[in-house]
């Protein structure tokens, strides 16, 4: 395989009726998530990195300050539950997981800033108002702990 062909069987996607979509029609699906790793391991016995896997959601700032993305953390979890699955049980070498993103960023697919995928709230939104200030979500201290205890804390 060159460099930059296409992996059989991953050039599009086709929608899966028993899983869930996020606001912007994204499938839900960590055990997919587990099977493509299993995949991808078997045919090319090399170690695999996820990279770049996290929801983006509308975040609703309460009236303290806080953000309570639970709805984060619950698609975090389940997608470190199977890539942990694919570790234990299917024999997956894998070396390495990155979220999407640990700030708000502009969305790349769609230009907005209300698709939020950070644990950390940038105070920006589509219409160009906010003072880029910066907030801890939940998920922030969630995710710091889940670091810490290397995954033991879910």
């Amino acid at each position: 395989m060159a460099a930059g062909d296409a992996i059989s069987g991953f050039e599009g996607s086709v929608p899966n009726p028993h899983v869930k979509t996020s606001d912007w029609g994204w499938q839900i699906d960590p055990v997919g998530l587990r099977y493509s790793l299993c995949e991808l391991y078997e045919r090319y016995q090399k170690p695999l990195f996820i990279v770049e896997n996290g929801f983006g959601a509308y975040d609703k700032v309460e009236a303290d300050g806080s953000i309570n993305d639970d709805y984060r953390i619950d698609y975090l979890r389940a997608h470190v539950e199977e890539m942990m699955k694919a570790v234990t049980y299917d024999g997956v070498d894998l070396m390495g997981y990155t979220p999407w993103g640990c700030i708000d960023c502009v969305s790349f697919t769609t230009g907005q800033y209300s698709k939020r995928y950070g644990f950390i709230y940038v105070n920006k939104h589509d219409d160009g108002t906010g003072d880029m200030s910066r907030s801890r979500k939940k998920s922030f201290n969630w995710y710091k702990e889940v670091i810490a205890s290397n995954g033991e804390n879910l």
